[in-house]
């Protein structure tokens, strides 16, 4: 059996445990990071995108409030290139309470969150799509994130200051040598074999799966996963993050990222973070409510739809998942649990990954009986995928391919991605399926979902690569499922057009489906459940 000797193993692939690891490196540790699956395969990669300034929760959670506008600072300065400067609005519409946008103000202030209040007609210019109705409006210093990016971005700072990445990594037990942690037994799923991995101290960052990861040795840790629906139109139909001024509730937010504006979102209780359903009644939910605040929104062509599982913690039960705290939870299980070797982070948002990673790489330094300070405040984080050093804006891609002239080399013309960011996606990244090199470059995000760029990125990973073809066919496969996962809850009007359309591409002409291979591979997509039409309190009829 292989077997890796480190310092720190980190477990868990999204933004806290890849800030873990870059912090680890930075202050000269070596470290190792496991996830399962690619890198923001989790709630990472499924939420809707927001740099909070922490109005969200000002009334309700003050102090997830102050951490993210804390943080919102340090991110807007260390990785400008995967934010937006959208800006935010708090609106107070017909079906809300005015007066509740004194008290939002007032907790702005006491929180630190920059707010003021603007007439509705200088609103209604900025975002002429938004409910003329509106009574109220406040701006606060929202933006929007790209958690894929941003991801990679960390990943690659600490790569170069020496850490190791091993993404498709799962992890089966941690190892106890009696009540020491000593590492972990995990499978490598693309070699389809077992490494064990030892370590001084290991960290659980796995998100909505911490609770899972502590439990292989017997210790609770209880994870309340809530599940978060969301929708993305197939355009902007806002250019600023538009939230409801009330308390926190279901399809009270729009967040504009990259070429679409994404409604969200629900927040439900689910019993595995892996598996779960779209129900309908939350998408009835999210199109009456995105309504409210957008009326073209039932008009416009709707994209796709997605669930993602938030990692809340609470020692004590709560009977609603929006009533369990947003701020952060650092376990250390030798005073907690009399285990040493073993600690968990959880909880947050992914606005706070970076100050949850430096509280954790501290305990991290007083485990190990040593002093070395946290310099990610002011660390410059790489962008492997292009320019640093700059807001991301929406015309960026199209202002680099027309001033290289690359309009024959388009890859994927609704994301215009080139044929150079797939090779480079594919032979310079990580990337073991083509939904991998999705997430680092946004192949196939856009309004046809895939239909035109997933078989010339075929093409090119079979070129690249030199996989039997047979591979190549089940890369395809699996890559055409992840997308039909997100399509099927939205399959009406336009977007169930475009569906048809790329069926009749891959199924009549391609004959996808029947060509040699296997069907599905152990990297392929773990589907939705199958949703009920039961009743539900939240429901629109």
């Amino acid at each position: 059996m292989r077997t890796i000797q480190t310092e720190v193993l980190v477990i868990g692939g999204g933004a806290t445990g890849m800030g873990v690891l870059a912090d680890l490196a930075l202050r000269g540790f070596k470290a190792v990071l496991v996830e399962k699956r690619d890198l923001t395969h989790g709630t990472t990669g499924r939420y809707h995108g927001l740099l909070h300034s922490g109005g969200r929760y000002v009334v309700k959670d003050p102090k997830a409030a102050t951490e993210c506008i804390e943080e919102n600072v340090i991110l807007r300065r260390i990785m400008p290139h995967c934010i937006e400067d959208t800006g935010g609005f708090f609106v107070v519409t017909p079906w809300d309470d005015p007066d509740f946008g004194d008290t939002f103000l007032q907790a702005c202030d006491d929180t630190g969150v920059p707010s003021e209040e603007i007439d509705v007609a200088v609103m209604l210019r900025e975002e002429p799509n938004l409910n003329a109705q509106m009574q109220r409006c406040f701006r606060v210093p929202d933006g929007s994130a790209d958690s894929f990016l941003a991801t990679q971005s960390v990943a690659e700072l600490g790569r170069q200051h020496g850490a190791q990445v091993l993404n498709y990594h799962e992890v089966k037990n941690l190892i106890q040598d009696g009540d020491k942690i000593v590492g972990a037994l995990c499978h490598d799923l693309v070699r389809d074999e077992d490494v064990t991995i030892y370590a001084d101290i290991t960290v659980n960052a796995a998100g909505a799966w911490a609770g899972k990861i502590a439990g292989t040795i017997g210790i609770e840790v209880n994870i309340m996963p809530g599940k978060g629906t969301m929708i993305a139109a197939a355009h902007r139909v806002v250019n600023t993050v538009v939230n409801r001024c009330k308390m926190p509730a279901d399809g009270d937010i729009i967040v504009p990222a990259h070429t679409v504006a994404i409604i969200g979102t629900t927040d439900e209780r689910v019993a595995d973070p892996e598996h779960f359903a779209i129900e309908p009644w939350e998408v009835n939910l999210m199109m009456e409510e995105a309504a409210k605040l957008v009326p073209v929104w039932k008009e416009t062509r709707m994209l796709r739809c997605w669930g993602g599982v938030r990692p809340l913690y609470q020692e004590t039960k709560v009977a609603d998942t929006r009533d369990v705290t947003r701020a952060y939870t650092l376990l250390d299980h030798e005073t907690r649990d009399g285990v040493t070797g073993f600690i968990t982070i959880t909880g947050g948002k992914w606005t706070t990954f970076r100050q949850m990673a430096e509280v954790t790489v501290n305990r991290v330094c007083e485990k190990l009986g040593v002093e070395r300070p946290c310099t990610t405040a002011e660390t410059p984080v790489p962008n492997p995928f292009g320019h640093t050093g700059s807001y991301h804006y929406l015309g960026q891609r199209l202002a680099e391919v027309e001033k290289e002239k690359k309009f024959d080399a388009l890859i994927c013309e609704c994301e215009l991605v080139t044929r150079a960011d797939v090779e480079h996606a594919i032979t310079k990244g990580i990337a073991h399926t083509l939904d991998d090199v999705r997430r680092d470059i946004r192949l196939g995000m856009g309004p046809c979902q895939g239909g035109f760029c997933t078989y010339r990125a075929a093409g090119i990973w079979h070129e690249l690569r030199d996989d039997p073809v047979e591979v190549t066919n089940v890369t395809l496969r699996d890559f055409l499922q992840e997308r039909w996962k997100g399509l099927r809850p939205i399959l009406w009007g336009q977007q169930l057009k475009q569906e048809r359309l790329d069926e009749l591409i891959y199924l009549s002409v391609l004959n996808a489906d029947h060509l040699p291979g296997e069907t599905a591979s152990r990297l392929g997509p773990a589907m939705y459940e199958k949703g009920s039409i039961e009743d539900n309190p939240k429901a629109v009829t």
